[in-house]
């Protein structure tokens, strides 16, 4: 009996040694196997039902019907929609807390924290569109947070970018880190120590008030450091003459007047790239009125503290209702919309952006959502609005062999839907879950 005792203990021991090895084999895998889902991949084409994405570490290692993978965890989406991750390829980091704007917010917890929100809202990547600091750079946190190693969104920079001379602007102002050539003679140096950022574009403010000597100097420079030129824009004739000059990239809409043929067959002849950034004017002249999303959680949640109050308060309204540049703001958003939906529609690539983090009142993430919402007001499909948000953000920060849509081989950033944002664009706000890197990082923001 007692030899039989003992034989049944050292069985019993094999047999928890054996599950506790197969158990940690399973806790330790690497492979995921999402099934049943809705999936629209970015690529513009219809969405395809019940299918299974595998993903093994950071990728996508097969997306199809009826799959299988040994010790890999099981999510079911059945009724669920998967899409790419959105990138928004014009944002600000760092500049806003609070009511509050400036040098003295940019610091990595204020960083890393909006990056976070960034992320809750489905937002797996952002390009911060020139007033970063030495900080971003000297301390590795840019580096880092490309590689995915800090939480939140990734964070690509445009470095420091250039605007015309102002003595009225403090360091300490939000733009008060950018170059400011007084001629031509200052460009070269100063696109030189830009140029050891390894900045992704960069940013020219002209808006009718920087010089065409110095613009044409600036991207003259930028090419020879093979950087693109991104421009801040209002005017058309401003456009033509930097189409002219050589321009890469459109890093706000036209406002003034509806863009000419001409211009338009410029443009798509050297795929120069559009980001309308809708949501500025709206947010400008919004609040004049009532807009729907004031008291919508999804909004509420996104803003910075205090200003929700500020933005429902009776004398912000009343400021707004009495303010020519709320007047000038929704006149400027309406050539904005025509503007948007003529380029798209003559083939000119459309990327989203929006500006947001610039200002409290142009809250982080929400402002991604509702620029979807204005592309599809303007006249775009819900899924010609998502190919904007995905794959065109992602051609534009060139990242698009890794990141923008949902192919074999590239990396698992994605978001689950509860619902279908094809049959209405605010289902991309129904936010179930958030991966990054095929991990799951959030569960949204409702």
């Amino acid at each position: 009996m007692k030899r039989l005792l003992k034989i049944f203990a050292i069985a019993l021991t094999a047999m928890f040694v054996l599950v506790s090895i197969n158990g940690s084999a399973q806790n330790t895998s690497t492979k995921t196997l999402l099934k049943n889902a809705t999936l629209i991949d970015g690529n513009g084409g219809k969405p395809l039902q019940n299918i299974d994405i595998l993903i093994d570490g950071e990728t996508i290692s097969e997306i199809g019907t009826n799959l299988s993978a040994s010790g890999a965890k099981l999510v079911n989406l059945k009724g669920k929609t998967v899409m790419p991750a959105l990138i928004s390829a014009h944002v600000h980091v760092g500049v806003i807390k609070g009511n509050e704007g400036g040098a003295k917010f940019y610091t990595r917890q204020n960083i890393i924290s909006q990056l976070k929100k960034y992320q809750d809202y489905g937002i797996g990547t952002v390009l911060a569109m020139g007033t970063d600091r030495p900080l971003l750079f000297e301390t590795g946190l840019r580096d880092s947070s490309v590689r995915g190693l800090l939480p939140g969104a990734r964070l690509y920079s445009a470095g420091y970018g250039f605007n015309v001379p102002d003595p009225t602007v403090s360091h300490d102002y939000f733009l008060g880190n950018l170059y400011r050539p007084a001629s031509v003679a200052e460009v070269p140096l100063m696109m030189e120590q830009l140029a050891k950022l390894k900045p992704e574009v960069v940013k020219l403010w002209v808006d009718g008030k920087m010089k065409p000597e110095v613009y044409q100097a600036i991207l003259q420079e930028a090419h020879k450091h093979n950087i693109r030129g991104l421009a801040h824009v209002f005017y058309l004739s401003d456009a033509r003459k930097l189409v002219a000059s050589g321009i890469d990239i459109f890093g706000h809409s036209i406002r003034d007047s509806v863009v000419d043929n001409a211009l338009v067959e410029q443009m798509k002849a050297r795929n120069i790239p559009y980001i309308p950034t809708l949501t500025l004017d709206l947010f400008a002249h919004a609040y004049a009125g009532k807009p729907y999303w004031l008291n919508d959680k999804f909004f509420k949640k996104s803003l910075e503290p205090g200003v929700y109050e500020m933005l429902s308060s009776e004398k912000y309204h009343n400021d707004q209702k009495a303010s020519s540049a709320s007047a000038r703001a929704a006149a400027a958003f309406q050539i904005a919309m025509k503007n948007v939906k003529k380029l798209h529609d003559a083939g000119v690539m459309i990327a989203l952006g929006t500006d947001s983090g610039s200002f409290p009142y142009r809250p982080q993430g929400f402002a991604e959502h509702l620029e979807l919402e204005m592309l599809v007001k303007a006249g775009l499909t819900p899924l010609q609005a998502i190919t904007i948000a995905t794959r065109n953000a992602a051609r534009v920060l060139r990242i698009e062999k890794s990141f923008g849509t949902l192919e074999k081989g590239k990396v698992a950033d994605l978001i689950i839907l509860g619902s279908n944002p094809v049959e209405n664009i605010k289902n991309t706000r129904d936010i179930e879950g958030v991966y990054k890197g095929g991990m799951v990082v959030s569960r949204g923001q409702k």
